[in-house]
């Protein structure tokens, strides 16, 4: 009889995909024989998304097509349902300071309530995406400022069009 695959869900809205995302999901794929970043559709705690989540998801299978075992999906469900049909025992997500750490440990035991069978997996943002997050980006975008540094090239160009004054 065959293992089982280690399959990991990478939830997120990605509105839009930084390299932080990318940091993490590399990593992750590195630690599962498959990862499915999930795209949530329409976020419960965040304002309407900038783009859509068939722009958002093309962005993320640009930035990851390196990854042979990175496959892209929305999702529209709570995360547990999600990660258990498509065989998923894991559910990994990025920490990059205390107040992720807080929000997390809510969802976690949230999630171990409705799903025990999926754990979840928190990689620490590497130093240089501690920083990083999507609203920032956005801002840093909206008043015409550089953020090649932060975001895959054509997130880049299109946050210039989408946002730039």
């Amino acid at each position: 009889m065959a293992p089982d695959p280690r399959i990991a869900v990478c939830p997120g809205s990605y509105d839009p995909v930084t390299n932080g995302h990318v940091d993490i999901i590399s990593r992750a794929s590195q630690m599962f024989d498959e990862v499915i970043v999930a795209v949530v559709n329409a976020s419960v705690r965040k304002n309407k998304s900038l783009f859509d989540a068939e722009e958002r998801i093309g962005f993320i299978e640009r930035a990851t097509a390196h990854l042979d075992n990175v496959r892209i999906e929305p999702f529209a469900t709570l995360v547990v349902d999600f990660a258990r049909e498509r065989g998923a025992r894991a559910i990994v997500k990025g920490l990059r300071a205390i107040s992720d750490f807080e929000y997390e440990l809510e969802m976690n035991q949230l999630n171990r309530s409705l799903a025990s069978d999926v754990e979840s997996i928190y990689l620490m943002a590497s130093p240089q995406y501690s920083f990083l997050s999507s609203s920032g980006v956005k801002e840093i975008a909206t008043f015409g400022g550089d953020v090649s540094k932060l975001v895959p090239e054509e997130v880049a160009l299109r946050l210039k069009e989408a946002l730039g004054r």
